[in-house]
């Protein structure tokens, strides 16, 4: 039975049985019905099941209670990993977007339950089993989340010492992300536009791809748009939540930072709506949308974009050939943004501004989403 709903409360519960034991097991988790409840009431239902496994099962529960944290500090030796990382992702549930969770912390419980000892005093030996196992950056990944899963036990007195503090390995070395951060030309910006609108296969997606030119949204963010979002005249845009593609759920942006983009009437981006606009929209009906009618996702976008790779046989997207032709040089799909931002800022809009038409803070645009180069702008004689 596993993890069933209480019909009255809405309330997660978890029911099981366990052979060797006649009567029916149940435990209250106390939690409302809810995507981030439910990781809290899998998770705690996962370590029985290991516990179960293992010969070690608890058939008093105490143990396995919701919010059962003991107040006592408890030695590094008498604790294992699986379990405080256990505890630790309940408690990230609590405050993180799902999309986060299974970003960040997916792959890392995963290997947790692959170590090869999960006694968290054998830190050195977990270390170079890591470095042994998986690549230098995942190691280094994996090591200082669980430095910070045992910070977060020494808090909460779970624990009484880190011994992944010093298990830190150095930075790994990244390459260059000169080339992801920086913008197209104009010139560049409406071949891009020009080639999406007449290719033979991806025409489809030119509607999208001006959108993202012409607003610098983040790519999630165009692919959650529905009309309900967009004005009668469609000169003002909400921006209130985003599409993550890898765990296929809509939720709020970024950052949480809800905006309105508005445009002058008459300009391309007013037209553009307008023109892909149905007669009687429906509020939830969606933008942008795949060439079956379904909702548009990072991987479609890199298709048509980069290039698409079935196994069979291989095709470039519409940046990919005109790179290759030499027309342009290949940059990332999220140079759409990057131009955007670059472009406004050279043509007279106020960092402020531009920060909060692509929800963001000003210091990260300028950082970040502002190339000077690509302007070739020329310092006045002052």
């Amino acid at each position: 039975m596993a993890i069933t709903v209480d019909p009255k409360t809405q309330k997660l519960n978890i029911r099981f049985r366990v052979n060797g034991h006649s009567k029916q097991f149940y435990l209250s988790s106390g939690l409302k019905d809810s995507s981030k409840n439910r990781i809290i009431a899998e998770s705690r239902w996962e370590e029985i099941q290991r516990d179960i496994a293992l010969g070690r099962f608890d058939s008093t529960l105490k143990s396995y209670k919701f919010g059962n944290y003991q107040n006592t500090v408890v030695p590094a030796e008498k604790i294992s990993l699986d379990k405080l990382w256990d505890k630790f992702l309940d408690f990230q549930a609590q405050h993180l977007e799902l999309s986060t969770l299974e970003s960040d912390y997916k792959q890392i419980t995963k290997i947790v339950v692959k170590l090869s000892s999960k006694e968290i005093q054998n830190a050195p030996t977990i270390r170079d089993w890591l470095l042994a196992e998986y690549s230098y950056h995942t190691a280094y990944k994996t090591l200082a989340a669980f430095s910070r899963c045992c910070r977060w036990a020494i808090d909460s007195c779970l624990i009484n010492s880190n011994p992944f503090e010093k298990m830190q390995l150095p930075s790994p070395k990244t390459p260059s992300n000169e080339n992801n951060e920086k913008a197209y030309t104009l010139e560049q910006r409406d071949l891009i536009i020009a080639a999406f609108e007449s290719h033979p296969k991806f025409s489809h997606y030119s509607s999208l791809i001006k959108f993202l030119f012409w607003t610098g949204c983040r790519h999630g963010e165009a692919f959650a748009l529905t009309w309900g979002d967009v004005s009668c005249q469609c000169t003002r845009i909400s921006i209130t939540k985003a599409y993550a593609s890898r765990v296929g759920v809509v939720k709020g942006t970024k950052n949480n930072k809800r905006r309105v983009f508005s445009c002058l009437q008459g300009s391309k981006l007013q037209s553009l709506l307008e023109e892909v606009q149905p007669n009687s929209p429906d509020p939830k009906e969606l933008i942008f949308k795949s060439t079956t009618g379904q909702r548009l996702n990072l991987n479609i976008l890199n298709k048509c974009w980069r290039y698409n790779d079935t196994g069979e046989y291989r095709y470039s997207g519409v940046v990919t050939e005109l790179a290759d032709q030499g027309i342009i040089p290949y940059l990332k799909a999220y140079s759409t943004r990057h131009t955007f931002a670059t472009w406004a800022i050279a043509s007279g809009s106020s960092p402020e501004k531009v920060a909060y038409w692509i929800g963001d803070n000003v210091q990260t645009v300028l950082r970040y989403y502002c190339h000077p180069d690509v302007t070739k702008a020329e310092c006045p004689d002052f």
